[in-house]
């Protein structure tokens, strides 16, 4: 049996059945002879996104796959890797590498060892005999503990070597952990004496699928929810109890909500600073639930720390509420106040989204797409910067990942690799990529990928012709020489590459434009939906009480 057929083998007993790469990697010439689909993308990010969507929407029960050539095409792969490490996203990455003798003479790229900081390992094949070892240490780390990707680096000179038969290899076990009883106990003793709780919910909720338990424990104690922006759809954001999602940009119910609790409750989430999340109030009591260690007392001192899978930190939260037989409480006033301060903040957002102003303002196209869409059997997506913070706080999810959210670390095309991965991890639903045109000028070639390889998603382009974000800062400085200005008809470029392409201007087209979109893509067809829009600055953020 020769290497790659060792590797593509053991993929098969672990369940993948998708290898997305950039040649010349031979592990996609083996996979396509074991049946297993090869998808080929035009630069290395992208596929690197798309194996990240398939790992998040399938909570890490498939592990998404990437891999590329020795050199460039492992360099050229390093923002997507990074981003995959900062939202703890559980990826198999194997590039190829030098042959063995030059692979530690600088300068030659050394992915097992430069890759080291945004991996949870990285590790070289030396000797074939190993691979089973090898890859069994890779899979176990995907599928135990914290997620992030793991490296399995394969020498271009170890192709023709040969790897003992039978091959010892079986699929690895996956296990959860626990928290401390005690620490329930103190956590239960929090809550119950908390006057206005919260419940912070992060990404841990979905790789626990503990969305039933989150769910339980909000309404028996009447506890409001808001989610992180990678916990987005965790909880039902039509349920009275919920209060949005927080990122750069958030309803003023989170904001409300947290500055007024006397104590949060953070589960599945690391309450990480940054600069695309809500910033937390100061002086709260906390009780931190993580299955990272070494994220309590990261950024947020806890009082109650309860480190296990977020599943089981809720089970037990939920058993020690029986055992004390806590009755259940009255949602009334918590959800009025909730419907109150979300009418309030409609109210004054609701001349935006609804605005029959040309250009259009993007607030409208999306309020438009989420009349639209069916939510419940969407997943959707967004890129950096005024895609994500016009989009993530005011779409309403309904059903668990149906929202694939981030926002630790920051790549512009981004979203257009998760959308396509998406589609390959759930092909029945309606898979929505929301971009700018900054954004497509990264990625954008790979909407040949979609239409080569029948990836049908939609695509929600957003043309202000500017990279706004920046817009005030440049302006400022000079109108000389304009250079946020960017231009192009990404209609007609959708066409060229073989997919379905329409550029929008007016609001009465908005709606027609989006239902074509969506037959397109029920015939199999990618389609870009191009939005001509006004150079909008204004977010929904508002500053927290310290």
């Amino acid at each position: 049996m020769k290497v790659g057929e060792a590797i593509v083998e053991i993929l098969k007993r672990e369940g993948v059945d998708v290898v997305i790469g950039y040649p010349v990697n031979h592990i996609l010439e083996y996979a396509a002879r074991a049946d297993i689909r090869p998808i080929v993308v035009r630069q290395e990010r992208t596929g690197i996104h798309m194996a990240d969507a398939i790992s998040r929407l399938t909570s890490g029960r498939k592990i998404g796959v990437f891999v590329m050539q020795l050199g460039p095409g492992t360099e050229n792969s390093y923002g997507g890797i990074a981003q995959a490490y900062s939202e703890s996203v559980p990826i198999l990455v194997m590039p190829g590498g030098y042959p063995r003798r030059l692979a530690h003479v600088q300068p030659n790229y050394n992915a097992s060892h430069s890759m080291r900081d945004i991996t949870k390992s990285a590790e070289p094949i030396n000797v074939p005999a190993d691979i089973p070892s090898i890859m069994r240490r890779a899979f176990s780390r995907l599928r135990n503990g914290v997620k992030a990707p793991v490296l399995v680096e394969i020498p271009n000179d170890i192709w023709d070597e040969e790897v003992p038969e039978p091959l010892a290899y079986r699929p690895v076990v996956s296990t959860r952990s626990g928290p401390d009883p005690q620490a329930v106990v103190a956590a239960v003793d929090l809550l119950l004496e908390a006057k206005r709780p919260v419940i912070y919910a992060g990404q841990g909720i979905h790789y626990a699928r503990a969305w039933p338990q989150l769910r339980a424990l909000a309404e028996r104690l009447a506890i409001p929810v808001c989610t992180s922006l990678e916990g987005k759809s965790a909880f039902p954001e039509d349920h009275p109890l919920a209060l949005g999602s927080g990122g750069l940009a958030f309803p003023r119910t989170v904001r409300h909500f947290l500055d007024e609790s006397d104590v949060i409750f953070g589960i599945g989430c690391s309450f990480t600073e940054t600069s695309f999340g809500v910033p937390m109030p100061r002086g709260k009591r906390v009780i931190h639930g993580t299955l990272a260690a070494d994220h309590i007392n990261k950024d947020l001192e806890a009082e109650v720390a309860l480190v296990g899978d977020a599943g089981l930190i809720l089970d037990a939260v939920l058993a020690e509420l029986d055992r004390r037989q806590v009755a259940r409480r009255s949602w009334t006033w918590v959800a009025d106040e909730i419907a109150r301060v979300r009418s309030e903040w409609l109210k004054e957002w609701m001349p935006k989204l609804t605005s029959s102003e040309v250009p259009l303002t993007p607030y409208r196209v999306l309020w438009d797409l989420q009349k639209t869409v069916d939510v419940s059997r969407t997943i959707i997506t967004h890129d950096a910067g005024s895609p994500r913070d016009q989009l993530s706080p005011f779409w309403v999810t309904k059903e668990p990942l149906t929202y694939i959210g981030w926002g630790k670390s920051t790549q512009l095309g981004y979203g257009f690799g998760l959308a396509m991965g998406a589609k390959l991890a759930c092909p029945d639903k309606l898979c929505i990529n929301v971009w700018g045109d900054a954004a497509i000028g990264f990625t954008g070639m790979d909407f040949e990928t979609a239409v080569r390889e029948r990836i049908p998603v939609l695509s929600i382009l957003l043309n202000n012709f500017s990279m706004a974000m920046e817009l005030p800062i440049m302006q400022a400085a000079t109108e000389k020489y304009r250079a946020t200005d960017i231009s192009g008809n990404y209609a007609e470029f959708a066409r060229a590459l073989g997919g379905y392409g329409e550029r929008i201007t007016r609001p009465e087209d908005i709606v027609p434009a989006i239902r074509r979109g969506i037959e397109q893509t029920e015939k199999g067809i990618p389609a870009l939906l191009e939005f001509i829009t006004c150079q909008e600055l204004a977010v929904s953020r508002y500053h927290a009480f310290v």
